[in-house]
């Protein structure tokens, strides 16, 4: 039935194939490019939504324990008050992230995360109260070591779990992502292929065709004239549009060559700051590092505080004694002058001078008695303070131990960013050859273009001579265009 149709109808219809197939794998193309572009969106909301809102948790977490830390330490309602908005900020998080995670495996750890954390806060009110009652902070920080510590290390060890396990999340949908673009690939390609396929098959099919219809026909006319006529014809066209296809090859090889040293000019730029960037970092490590030295040097300041303070709680005790010992020489004193006043009082006329002595002694020995009071008295403030001090020391330097440790991870942040920042540098700087490199390749064409383009000026002319040659066998040409459809009837 294809056999009996002009080259014409034959032609549209193996066009109309060719565009179905074609707009079949656009469309195709582009749902897949949209299944993929939800999938990286999941991805990125899941590291930005979910893996972020876990480490917050632990952030507030960290917060919540200096403030509680700060409480334990001095008993204010400001530091009581601080701790219970930071708990307050914490649940809040906890139930942001309860609703956004999907997860199964990950919300069974939210919900451990929730039963440590109530634990851990119960724990707290105990000790907080118990500070409050006693005012001890001694005994506040011992019952904390004893209750409140291993449910924070609990509740801290099921913050990492669940910090892991989002992360873990992350990476399957990325892999996912990736899986679903190789499969988008390679639907594309081979929607291609086929759409290529089918052209080919079109364009032989034509062309068999169009070969057996003109063989027939030079039966009747000149092969000669009629192939040159057809020749001439179809040469002039394909100069025009050779040539016209070559005018938009260099206006868009120009256009590319443009963009290209634009490219060029942005890659050295970005080198440039990546540098600066690279150099930044490596003076934000140094710094750290000064800083760590620093705070190695607080904490031999907060040892030798500790044992001066030590010292000071030793001397006292020693006072304390040598009190005592003054004390018990004012009570015999005091019993001396109190008999010395008896005899005295039996002596007569020649007694009474040394009575009025022994009522001053006895007088001396009271004040003595009531100053070694006073003294010892001091001396038990004295080891109460340096008591609160020897505490209040210790936590700073468990304090300054963790800000080293926290300034260690810093350190290492910043090293693994001047490796990103020098990884990234090569990269740009592998870019930025690859630009130059593209830019003289555009040009060479641009050139190769342009010689292309007048040559295709030339046989354009050439043709047109041709044509005008075997103008003359327009009648015989009347059978060809009758045969492929187009002569009128």
């Amino acid at each position: 039935m294809l056999n009996r149709r002009t080259f014409g109808s034959k032609l549209a219809i193996g066009v109309s194939v060719t565009i179905v197939l074609t707009l079949i794998s656009v469309i195709t193309a582009v749902t897949a490019l949209s299944l993929v572009v939800k999938a990286k969106d999941r991805v990125i909301a899941a590291a930005t939504g979910n893996l972020a809102g876990a480490e917050t948790l632990n952030r507030m977490m960290e917060t919540r324990l200096s403030d509680y830390r700060g409480y334990l330490l001095y008993g204010t309602d400001e530091y009581k008050q601080l701790t219970e908005q930071d708990r307050t900020s914490f649940l809040n998080q906890l139930e942001e992230l309860r609703n956004s995670l999907t997860d199964g495996t990950s919300l069974s750890l939210l919900e451990r995360v929730a039963t440590a954390e109530t634990a851990h806060a119960a724990g707290v009110a105990l000790v907080m109260a118990k500070r409050a009652e006693v005012n001890d902070a001694q005994a506040a920080a011992q019952l904390n070591a004893d209750q409140v510590i291993p449910l924070r290390k609990t509740l801290q060890s099921t913050l990492t779990d669940l910090v892991a396990r989002i992360r873990v999340d992350v990476d399957n949908d990325r892999v996912d992502s990736t899986e679903q673009a190789a499969i988008a690939i390679w639907v594309i390609i081979l929607l291609g292929a086929v759409t290529t396929g089918s052209a080919i098959v079109v364009a032989w099919r034509v062309s068999r065709d169009l070969r057996r219809e003109l063989g027939a026909a030079v039966g009747h006319i000149q092969s000669s004239s009629t192939q040159l006529e057809a020749a001439a014809a179809q040469q002039v066209n394909g100069g025009r549009d050779q040539a016209s296809a070559m005018n938009e090859i260099t206006t868009t090889i120009s256009e590319l060559l443009i963009t290209s040293r634009q490219i060029s000019e942005s890659a050295q730029r970005v080198s440039k700051i990546a540098e600066e960037t690279e150099a930044a970092a490596r003076t934000g490590d140094a710094t750290i590092d000064q800083t760590r030295a620093s705070m190695g040097a607080i904490r031999t300041q907060v040892d030798q505080i500790v044992q001066h303070m030590l010292a000071l709680g030793e001397k006292s005790q020693q006072i304390g004694s040598v009190v005592d010992l003054v004390s018990e020489l004012a009570e015999q004193t005091n019993i001396l002058a109190i008999n010395a006043t008896i005899e005295a009082s039996g002596a007569g006329e020649w007694g009474r001078r040394f009575a009025v002595v022994a009522e001053e002694i006895r007088k001396l020995a009271d004040r003595t008695a009531a100053s070694a009071k006073e003294i010892r008295a001091l001396i038990e403030d004295v080891r109460g303070a340096v008591n609160t001090t020897v505490m209040a020391t210790e936590i700073g330097a468990k304090a300054v131990d963790t800000g080293a440790r926290q300034f260690d991870d810093a350190t290492n942040s910043f090293r693994e960013i001047v490796q990103l920042v020098s990884t990234t540098n090569d990269a740009t700087r592998e870019i930025e050859l690859s630009t130059k490199q593209q830019t003289t390749a555009v040009e060479q064409v641009n050139i190769a273009a342009s010689d292309t383009a007048r040559v295709s000026r030339e046989t354009e002319s050439s043709a047109v001579q041709t044509k005008q040659t075997a103008a003359h066998l327009s009648t015989l040409s009347g059978d060809l265009l009758e045969l492929v459809g187009t002569a009128k009837r």
